[in-house]
């Protein structure tokens, strides 16, 4: 990551993970996806995508999950 809010977004994924913050870690992770699309990352994109669906899931955030996986489904990586 190179900007200063990419680094803020990093350093918040890395705190979302030492307090176990699941919620927020699939919150996280679509942010950091879409800011990989902004970039033109597409498999970093899905790759951070696959992270916040698995973390929607362990949540039990159902409808994130679902769009998630929609996503992924239409990037052809699910």
């Amino acid at each position: 990551m190179n900007t200063v809010s990419e680094r803020t977004l990093e350093g918040r994924v890395l705190r979302a993970h030492e307090d176990g913050d699941l919620d927020a870690l699939w919150r996280l992770y679509r942010e950091a996806a879409s800011d990989a699309d902004r970039s033109g990352d597409a498999d970093r994109a899905a790759f951070l995508l696959t992270h916040a669906w698995i973390f929607a899931l362990d949540v039990g955030a159902n409808k994130a999950a679902s769009e998630l996986f929609q996503e992924l489904k239409a990037r052809g990586r699910a």
